[in-house]
């Protein structure tokens, strides 16, 4: 593993089936689930409902056992991984580009309202009875959809891609009607999660932003309570953290990979940020 790759969406769609697809969105029912155990990103967004049996899942760097029945959501930005825990399964999985579902949509943020996109407590919601039928019921419509021959197709799943996100939503109960994020924050993290192994200065982000470094500061320190700065550093050290799983690599590649001067400074920005050292980290969380 030379980088955490980002697997495109044509990439994801051959791990399936050997058909072209030209489509912005990608749907699959399946009896085995492609296990990858490198960490890797994704273009695009996928909401995975796993109707028996179960798999292992790590994203970031929490591993966690998901039994059926249960729904899985993965944002763009999340690093993961899959290992296997059950002889049997059967699951559908919804592949989605965001300009896919942002088509007609005003507002461009509004996928970034939902924590769990990204956010690795909140990717799993286990389901009781009733939502494994409602949730049964909406895949089955995805389905024949997309099996179907209809004009509208896109149209028609787009609509369900809604109702999938808002009957999530319900579930968790995070976001609320009068949601005020500052659209500012989320072009930030945007960009951030683009940018941040080539850019590190507060000051490249507010000038894509088109503001002060002082204004950008000041919106993400009220949104989230975290500085700009400590939002890069948290993304580089998540990145550190991943790479040095591989002991394949040396601790000079990934400082190089991560784009530090030397590893001296890499060793230095680490150790200050998590207390030790990148082969103290290494030796005390490797597998």
């Amino acid at each position: 593993m030379n980088k955490i790759i980002t697997y495109s969406l044509e990439h994801h769609t051959s791990l399936f089936t050997t058909e072209e697809n030209k489509n912005d969105y990608f749907y699959v029912q399946i009896n085995d689930h492609p296990y990858i155990d490198e960490p890797y990103r994704a273009e695009s967004y996928a909401i995975e409902f796993l109707k028996k049996g179960s798999i292992i899942m790590q994203t970031r760097l929490t591993k966690i056992v998901i039994h059926a029945p249960a729904i899985i959501t993965l944002g763009p930005s999340v690093i993961r991984s899959f290992t296997k825990n059950s002889d049997e399964i059967l699951m559908d999985i919804i592949f989605f580009k965001p300009q896919f579902f942002l088509k007609n949509q005003a507002n461009v943020f509004f996928l970034n309202q939902y924590d769990f996109f990204v956010n690795s407590q909140m990717h799993v919601f286990s389901l009781e009875k009733g939502a494994k039928i409602k949730f049964g019921k909406i895949f089955d419509l995805i389905s024949d959809t997309l099996n179907g021959d209809n004009n509208n197709q896109s149209s028609i799943l787009r609509s369900y891609l809604y109702i999938l996100v808002f009957e999530l939503d319900a579930i968790k109960q995070t976001i609320s009607d009068n949601y005020d994020q500052n659209p500012l924050f989320e072009k930030f993290k945007e960009i951030l999660a683009k940018e941040f192994l080539r850019e590190r200065s507060v000051g490249y982000y507010a000038d894509s932003l088109n503001v002060t470094r002082k204004y950008l500061s000041e919106v993400i320190k009220k949104n989230s309570g975290k500085t700009a700065g400590d939002w890069i550093d948290d993304f580089i050290v998540l990145e550190a953290k991943v790479l040095l799983q591989d002991k394949t690599l040396t601790i000079n590649q990934i400082s190089e990979m991560l784009n530090f001067s030397n590893q001296s400074v890499f060793g230095k920005f680490f150790k200050n940020y998590t207390g030790f050292s990148p082969l103290e980290y290494r030796k005390n969380n490797g597998h």
